[in-house]
């Protein structure tokens, strides 16, 4: 028959052909193939809670079961009046076989069958309908339901064969192996489910071991990042930049500087290819640098066209701060206006940056929600992110409820003291530690106090 032919064939033929192929491939391919069956799992719920030397030997129950069902079946074939060593130990020798081999032991309880039927008066005899039901039972439970389906249509087929056309001398034997069969098809398939559903959660088990791995590993490439990297860039920027801070500087003053940034260059080589390999695999370095205060009049623009009103209020003399903490709390008020989108739909809020001889104060609050949307749940990463953040570079954060319903976030980076702080360029001309301004000349010794406000688009 060609794959022609099966394809064009009608769904009749087809499931014809798919019968015949299971029978070939389930009771006549193998036959004789060693199947021993295998003990019971002493790590079972009910065999784990035995005693040991009890448990020993209740890991071959089944096993034991089998032997005596075929002791019955013999005992059964004594009975008989005719022949009955021979209608006792026939059919139980298939009964047996059932543990090692147990294709070949439903052809052998066939075989019995005939054998026995041929010495007695009658095809299904005590002995051989016992040995023929516990052959069906323990064969459908050692293989599978379509295998159990196949010997029970092929027992069928047999007993009105050889009785005549007559089924109702066969029907006891199929009625009663049906609903052995069907009991044992139900339980197979119930472990087959329970067996997927553990595979299913070890696959799940594993996948969220790994996720969680992952996220790890892009966590310390993230501070790693922030922590190293970012002091390391400055090392190199300054080293390069010093000699031109000195006038007229000694060849070997040049050359050790140069020396600190090829250093400092092939430190932050080998660290982004360290980085590379405690990254999780999808994440992505980013190409453009990382954002800093400088960018917060951005961040702004881009929340106010969402919809949230905004206001900054800058206090005391702004000044360049090292990178980790600019980064730290550019991603700070980042998420804290994030969760004012989210959380209080239609308020305003309100950023506050206070530079200090110490460090960087830092203030987000919101007002309540207002309007008809809704406020969307959270998981509460966006906070336990900013913590540690803070934490890493030893700061304070609190968080918590306003009076009137709203949430406010305060922050303060410590920043230890230096000599030269670098000076920023604002939109009034550049000033530096000590708030002197430099288009204008002026010196100012009390703090500079900037307000932008914005509406939403």
């Amino acid at each position: 028959m060609t794959e022609t032919q099966t394809k064009t064939s009608g769904p009749e033929f087809r499931a014809a052909a798919g019968a015949i192929d299971g029978l070939r491939n389930d009771l006549m391919r193998d036959v004789l193939a060693y199947r021993p069956l295998p003990p019971l799992n002493p790590d079972g719920r009910l065999i784990r809670r035995l005693p040991e030397g009890l448990r020993k030997a209740t890991v071959w129950t089944p096993h034991a079961l089998v032997l005596f069902a075929a002791f019955l079946v013999m005992m059964a074939g004594f009975a008989e009046w005719n022949h009955r060593f021979l209608m006792g130990v026939v059919p139980a020798i298939p009964v047996a076989m059932t543990l090692i081999r147990p294709v070949a032991a439903f052809w052998a309880s066939m075989l019995a069958t005939v054998f026995c039927g041929i010495l007695g008066s009658e095809l299904w005899g005590p002995s051989t309908f016992a040995a023929q039901v516990v052959v069906l039972v323990v064969v459908a439970a050692r293989t599978r339901p379509r295998t159990a389906a196949l010997m029970w249509l092929l027992t069928l087929l047999f007993g009105v064969l050889v009785e005549g056309g007559d089924p109702s001398i066969t029907a006891p034997l199929v009625t009663l192996s049906a609903f052995a069969l069907l009991v044992v098809a139900v339980v197979q398939i119930r472990r087959d489910a329970e067996r997927e559903v553990t595979v299913q959660r070890t696959v799940t088990a594993v996948e969220r071991d790994r996720r969680t791995l992952l996220e790890e590993r892009t966590t310390i490439a993230r501070e790693l990042h922030d922590v190293v990297a970012h002091h390391m860039s400055v090392v190199a920027i300054q080293a390069e930049a010093a000699p031109y801070r000195v006038e007229n500087p000694p060849p070997e003053l040049e050359q050790a500087f140069v020396t600190i940034r090829e250093n400092a260059v092939a430190a932050l080589t080998e660290l982004r290819r360290v980085l590379g390999v405690v990254r999780a695999e999808d994440y992505e370095a980013p190409d453009a640098p990382q954002p800093t205060l400088a960018a917060l009049d951005g961040l702004l623009d881009n929340v106010r066209e969402t919809g949230l009103e905004t206001e900054k209020v800058i206090t005391g003399a702004v000044r360049e701060l090292p990178q980790g903490v600019e980064l730290s709390a550019y991603r700070i008020v980042q998420e804290a206006l994030s969760n004012s989108l989210r959380h209080a739909p239609g308020a305003s809020a309100r950023v506050e940056l206070g530079y200090v001889l110490g460090g960087l104060g830092l203030r987000v609050v919101n007002g309540p929600p207002r309007g008809l949307v809704k406020p969307s749940p959270g998981a509460g990463h966006g906070i336990t992110g900013m913590r540690e953040r803070v934490a890493m570079l030893n700061g304070e954060m609190t968080a918590g409820a306003t009076e009137d319903g709203g949430y406010e976030i305060s922050v303060f980076l410590p920043v230890p003291l230096s000599d030269g702080p670098e000076p920023r360029e604002t939109a009034g001309g550049t000033a530096d530690a000590t708030g002197a301004t430099g288009a204008t000349g002026a010196t100012g010794d009390a703090d500079t106090v900037v307000v932008e406000r914005g509406g939403g688009a």
